[in-house]
């Protein structure tokens, strides 16, 4: 049986030699070789089976969330995957334009930079609350890095000029060396802090 070849990203992108720096997060995120990151929503009803879905279908879940705080399927990005798509692709031209690197590889180091590896957690006893701190799943980490993400560029873009896609570009770059200015990282630095104040 022949090998299937290198099926590359949007047809450009090469994912076969991308490593994941981050021991934790190896078998959470996939690299899954595809030319258009749509699973149709197979893995919806299987137990853990978001670590299954590329990293770029993800984060273009993650971006179909535009609506208000507490109603995120509403809005203008609500079911509109193929244009969620088509940002993310743009956003990777862009970086690549700026960079001259991998996207993908800048998107999963902005993964990488954005996960948290701890936060806190209520416990109730005898009446009273303690926020706790508590280690974050590998799971969980790659989706608070996502949702940190697409909440930096939405709010980035909201009522501004500036395309969402270059808001995205500009992020992902920043959040991949490690940026301060990042909203994503700013989050999580955040919410390690008050996770290192509850101990």
């Amino acid at each position: 049986m022949t090998e299937t070849q290198n099926l590359l990203l949007f047809r450009k992108w090469d994912i076969s030699n991308i490593d994941i720096k981050d021991p934790g997060l190896k078998n959470v995120i996939s690299l899954k070789q595809e030319i258009m990151p749509m699973s149709f929503g197979r893995s919806a009803l299987k137990r853990f089976n978001k670590a299954e879905i590329n990293i770029a279908e993800r984060l273009v879940n993650k971006l179909s969330h535009f609506g208000k705080k507490y109603a995120k399927n509403t809005g203008r990005m609500g079911g509109k995957k193929i244009r969620a798509i088509n940002t993310v692709k743009a956003a990777f031209d862009i970086i690549y334009l700026k960079t001259g690197k991998n996207p993908v590889e800048v998107l999963i180091r902005a993964v990488e930079n954005s996960a948290p590896n701890e936060d806190t957690t209520r416990i109730v006893y005898g009446g009273t609350v303690y926020h706790v701190s508590v280690d974050v799943a590998p799971l969980r980490r790659v989706d608070l890095a996502l949702r940190f993400i697409a909440e930096g560029v939405r709010d980035a873009s909201f009522s501004n000029p500036k395309a969402v896609e270059e808001n995205l570009a500009e992020h992902l770059i920043l959040a991949s060396a490690n940026d301060m200015n990042a909203p994503s990282v700013k989050k999580k630095n955040e919410l390690e802090r008050i996770a290192m104040a509850s101990r």
